[in-house]
């Protein structure tokens, strides 16, 4: 009687390894799918903002061909400074 219920028992752990198996396999997948979704609209967005179609600003490579470093902002704006005289 009591190998009959050890191998129920067995029986149902089995099942139950299962289950959890494929329960841990399906939310593995969705992981994955997710991840790959929230990385790819990262990529729009950077691509979108970091200048290569939105023009905003441009990328340098921190050097130009004289050898000269840049500050990687892309076309500067220099405003000339008022100075009061009283």
């Amino acid at each position: 009687m009591g190998a009959v219920v050890s191998c129920i028992e067995s029986i149902f752990r089995t099942i139950g390894s299962v289950i959890m198996a494929i329960v841990t396999g399906i939310g593995n997948i969705l992981h994955a799918i997710i991840s790959g979704i929230v990385s790819f609209f990262g990529i729009i967005v950077g691509f979108l903002t970091c200048g290569y179609c939105g023009g905003r600003r441009r990328r340098t490579t921190g050097t130009t061909t004289t050898g000269t470093r840049r500050s990687g902002f892309g076309r500067r704006r220099h405003h000339a400074t008022t100075t009061s005289t009283i």
